[in-house]
């Protein structure tokens, strides 16, 4: 394993889902800054500039990366990518579930196709990618110079995998789904030396949630949701992902890690509620 604290990823190969843009592109930056060679995944040819744009980033740190795209809530999609990924890299030794969407509506008006949408790429797309990984990482077997587990699985969730959400039911439900479909794996596949845990962020600056921060007003309004006063940065999740694909949280399974200002102590019983 490499010594330099700084590249404890050296040599490996993760793929990142969605991470084109928000939270995805900054697990794939810091992942490569660790020293991983990395699959930018990207859903459809509308998003493929903005992926090049992070491989071309990521190739300037002369680190390894190339862009993949794959619907992840398609079967045949998925495993074309792992397969193309294999062929390029050799093989995959870290999967970051990242790839996710909303589709809202207040319950009564959202349409079964807002609820299938969301639930096949938020939780099918993290099943079809999981599963695609683990078998590869049981093909593979355990490379003891890259990293004492088998293989890594990182499902981004979200503090909604707790926190129920009105208009979003089809996002609330996709990431308990994500919290327990993580903690069933973890329960199967740690024997074999597989590693699965989970990032739950809570309210971070990204695209896809920009008009809740965008001006000071929604801002202010947003912190009274958050105990440490300050907005997430798609870095403050990258930066854990790194840590959790890691060998120095090797002991780290089954674990939801809450990168949320304490959104989960329930603000609003502060002050006796």
């Amino acid at each position: 394993m490499n010594s330099d604290p700084s590249k404890r990823l050296q040599a490996q190969r993760a793929i990142v889902t969605g991470a084109c843009s928000g939270i995805g592109a900054s697990i794939a930056s810091a992942l490569a800054d660790a020293g991983a060679a990395i699959v930018v995944n990207y859903p459809t040819v509308r998003e493929r500039g903005d992926a090049e744009a992070i491989v071309n980033k990521i190739l300037a740190k002369e680190e390894r990366a190339i862009a993949i795209e794959a619907d992840v809530s398609q079967e045949q999609a998925v495993e074309q990518m792992f397969r193309t990924a294999i062929e390029a890299m050799g093989s995959i030794d870290i999967l970051v579930n990242n790839a996710g969407i909303q589709s809202d509506a207040s319950f009564v008006d959202m349409s079964l196709e807002q609820w299938n949408l969301v639930i096949g790429v938020n939780l099918t797309g993290q099943f079809l990618c999981a599963r695609a990984a683990a078998r590869e990482f049981l093909r593979r077997g355990v490379v003891p110079s890259l990293s004492r587990a088998l293989g890594k699985i990182i499902c981004i969730s979200s503090v909604h995998d707790t926190i129920p959400w009105s208009r979003h039911a089809n996002y609330a439900s996709s990431k308990a789904g994500v919290s327990m479909l993580m903690k069933t794996m973890a329960q199967e596949l740690g024997g074999e030396g597989i590693r699965v845990n989970a990032i739950s962020p809570g309210a971070i600056k990204t695209p896809m949630n920009r008009a809740a921060w965008s001006t000071p007003e929604a801002e202010r309004e947003l912190l009274e949701l958050i105990p440490y006063k300050r907005v997430g940065l798609p870095e403050d999740i990258a930066a854990c992902a790194a840590w959790l694909a890691s060998d120095d949280a090797d002991y780290v399974h089954g674990a939801t890690l809450y990168i949320d200002g304490g959104m989960l102590l329930y603000p609003g019983f502060a002050t006796g509620g």
